[in-house]
């Protein structure tokens, strides 16, 4: 497993840099070498490596979602909330509703089989999104009209609309007891518990480093830890309680920071770095998923519906943010910005295979499903990602004075003060903290 991991990094890092000097996004390069090296390609992973690679993955993607977390201001969540809420279900609602009328004709599927298709697909993709809207965040591209947290917000409540709804729909379809109303009303409860919970757990860190003063580093670690312990409790409740874990790891961040502006960005820029071995994780194996002969049994009809969901979707998305005071290359940004599959298609493009066989249905279904999802990835996660960053360099605007300055150049050291480290900042933010004497 260790030369796996020595190939992964070496590799990773190459086609990163190979990519950026021609201005290609390198998460595109990370993908495509994920495929390349995985099982259904050249085989170079351990099977040990493969055995943990969901929990690899789901480390990464808390990791960057934390990151998520600590640039999320309270003042940019209430100007573009109303919007952020309409993201989180109406451009699904619409590619999904796409896919149901369009897939029996495409593809043979019957109704129901189309709507759990349609549900698989219309999740965007976090992994593929956030990374990118950080990276906005820090650049000032964006930031004054509050864009890139408006698409942050809304694609992270995106996954848990369609995820809810799967379920029941694959219940259904099983022959499972569904209650229906209860999923229907799991929606929004499970969103609210989500960042009910990570707002307290927040709350509570926040005062726990207020007295204790640890290390940055230990504040980083002691954050990732109880994420990864929210995500599990959600595992452990998923058939009690709906918990949307992963908003709660957003919320964390977002409490401290408007709790301590400038602890927050201490430990945004841990992140940041602990971010460029996560983020070769998290593509690489999103990549290793992707099964080449399995998305090419849907052909020229799996592409076709794709593209017409796509075409659906973008509509919902633009009549999202019809009417608001953005331009309407911004406008089309975001459309841009809602393209992308990967995380949740790779996570449950086999699960209703996987639920036919158990119930000793039919698997063809469950087979093409899986099918279409893989060339969703193989489609739209490379493409999307480097029509994200192309149109945010060129469309948004860049603010005067960045909203948040990136600490990662001057945390240089772990064994000196970071007040010292940091005494070039002339922020009032970081002026201020350094005048109440924070050692980190």
């Amino acid at each position: 497993m260790a030369l796996a991991l020595a190939k992964i990094i070496i590799f990773g890092l190459a086609i990163d840099w190979l990519l950026k000097k021609i201005r290609i996004p390198g998460l595109v390069g990370m993908l495509l070498l994920g495929v390349a090296f995985g099982p259904y390609a050249l085989g170079w992973l351990s099977p040990d490596l493969l055995a943990i690679a969901a929990d690899l993955r789901m480390i990464a993607l808390i990791i960057i979602l934390l990151r998520a977390g600590f640039e999320l201001s309270k003042d940019t969540l209430n100007r573009v909330g109303k919007m952020a809420f309409k993201l989180s279900f109406i451009p699904a609602s619409f590619e999904a509703t796409a896919i149901t009328l369009l897939a029996p004709r495409l593809l043979g599927l019957t109704y129901l089989e189309s709507a759990v298709l349609g549900f698989v697909l219309s999740a965007v993709s976090p992994a593929v999104v956030v990374p990118l809207m950080i990276r906005f965040i820090e650049e000032g591209r964006g930031v004054e009209k509050g864009i890139p947290t408006l698409v942050l917000a809304g694609a992270s409540m995106d996954d848990v609309y369609v995820i809810t709804v799967y379920s029941a729909l694959i219940g259904i379809y099983t022959g499972r007891k569904v209650n229906i109303i209860w999923k229907l009303t799991g929606i929004p409860l499970s969103i609210c518990l989500g960042i009910g919970i990570g707002l307290l757990v927040g709350y509570l860190l926040y005062h726990l480093f207020e007295r204790f003063n640890p290390r940055a580093t230990k504040r980083v670690l002691l954050i990732l830890g109880v994420s990864i312990l929210l995500v599990q409790l959600e595992r452990l409740l998923q058939n009690r309680i709906p918990f949307a874990a992963l908003l709660g790891v957003m919320a964390i961040g977002f409490i401290i920071l408007e709790k301590r502006e400038f602890m927050a960005h201490e430990i945004s820029a841990k992140l940041g770095k602990i971010w460029v071995f996560a983020e070769i994780m998290l593509f690489v194996m999103v990549g290793v998923q992707v099964n080449v002969p399995v998305a090419l049994r849907a052909g020229l009809a799996g592409c076709a519906l794709i593209g017409l969901a796509l075409i659906s979707r973008s509509i919902g998305t633009y009549l999202c943010v019809a009417g608001s005071n953005l331009t309407f290359k911004e406008r089309m940004f975001v459309v841009v910005s809602y393209l992308p599959k990967a995380t949740v298609q790779a996570a449950f493009g086999a699960a209703p295979l996987v639920a036919m066989k158990l119930a000793g249905m039919n698997t063809g279904p469950g087979e093409l499903i899986l099918a279409v999802a893989v060339l969703s990835i193989l489609l739209t996660a490379p493409l999307g990602a480097f029509a994200i960053s192309m149109t945010g360099e060129r469309w948004l605007e860049v603010a005067p004075a960045s909203m948040h300055q990136d600490l990662d150049a001057v945390l240089a050291s772990e064994g000196t003060s970071d007040l010292d480290e940091i005494s070039s900042f002339s922020s009032p933010v970081h002026r201020r903290s350094k005048a109440e004497g924070e050692n980190v």
